[in-house]
């Protein structure tokens, strides 16, 4: 990551640091549940962005969290954070394990299918057992805490964590691509056959890296419980599925940045068309502004909202060509 990148995202984290400040408990809400969605857009980035894997089940993963979470909590006690979340991403994990080591034996569309598979096999356990509470969902009746330091049911105290989770995160995957598991998880994104054909082994490499997907979008799946102490089997819908997907894509695939750009743009885009104050009735058809903004996105946006710096230099530098190359026909006649 070079200097201009990274001071970027320092300045990014920075001014979610200080969001606090200046806005409403509407505002502190709505940002702490756009870090959730940043979370689990980053342990989706790590499987199709940086490895070459379309995911579409990582909403398996962030609802087996959540339910874990509910489930693994006492009902009239608050549980402590130092076990609770740990516990939720292992749980996350461990259906990773299981996921990935039968789905990622095939490849391409067969591979979606499989985790898509996998994924309403999980939905319609908790949907239709009494386990998850079926269609009514089950709530959180006491908030995890750390002792007296840290109560998460209070609004900023849980702001303050979910954006030490998303900068841990962030970090952490920055390194783990950065070192040579990273480079060689780049290498099977690039031409899987020739890194077997080096010496590389790639199954493991592809299943450690869904594992580790697993685990973070089950930490994503906590802090949701968390934020609204209320998990139903929607989380672990289809849909979620996709809509993580189109954020990682919105913000620019192979970068970790975009994923955070695009969960945010993505999630207050959705804010902005359910808006009734702005669109009055038409609110209620949300999804039709929001799809028609994604998909002049794609076609104007082909490198995702990252790619936009890169995108008005090369037309500023062809301008400039252009007015030289101009200026050299002059100049010759």
């Amino acid at each position: 990551m070079n200097r201009s990148k990274l001071l970027f995202v320092a300045i990014s984290f920075a001014a979610l640091a200080l969001f606090p400040l200046a806005s409403s408990s509407y505002g502190i809400d709505l940002v702490t549940k756009i870090m959730i969605y940043a979370i689990l857009a980053l342990s989706l980035e790590l499987l199709v962005g940086s490895t070459g894997l379309v995911c579409f089940g990582q909403a398996a993963f962030f609802g087996i969290g959540a339910y874990a979470t509910v489930l693994l909590s006492p009902d009239y006690e608050a549980p402590s954070v130092l076990w609770l979340l740990p516990a939720s991403m292992v749980v996350a994990a461990v259906y990773a394990l299981i996921m990935g080591s039968l789905s990622l034996r095939t490849k391409g569309v067969y591979f979606i299918m499989v985790t898509l598979a996998f994924a309403q096999m999980a939905f319609y356990v908790i949907h239709d057992t009494p386990l998850g509470g079926g269609t009514d969902g089950i709530y959180l009746n006491a908030k995890p805490t750390i002792g007296t330091l840290l109560d998460l049911d209070r609004s900023l105290a849980l702001y303050a964590f979910t954006l030490g989770s998303l900068v841990a995160m962030f970090g952490f995957l920055a390194l783990l691509l950065r070192s040579r598991f990273g480079r060689a998880l780049a290498g099977i994104r690039v031409n899987e056959q020739r890194m077997r054909a080096t010496g590389f082994s790639t199954y493991p490499y592809k299943l450690a890296a869904f594992v580790i997907s697993g685990g973070i979008a089950g930490l994503a799946g906590f802090l949701f419980a968390v934020k609204d102490g209320f998990v139903n089997p929607e989380m672990l819908g289809w849909h979620q599925s996709g809509a993580v997907l189109i954020m990682i894509i919105f913000g620019g695939l192979g970068h970790l940045r975009g994923a955070l750009i695009g969960a945010f743009a993505f999630v207050l885009l959705q804010e902005f068309f359910m808006s009734e104050a702005v669109f009055g009735a038409f609110a209620k058809h949300w999804h039709l502004g929001l799809g028609l903004s994604i998909i002049a996105s794609v076609a104007l946006l082909p490198h995702g909202l990252v790619g936009i710096p890169s995108q008005v230099r090369e037309r500023l530098t062809g301008r400039r060509n252009t007015a030289r190359d101009a200026t050299t026909a002059e100049e010759s006649r």
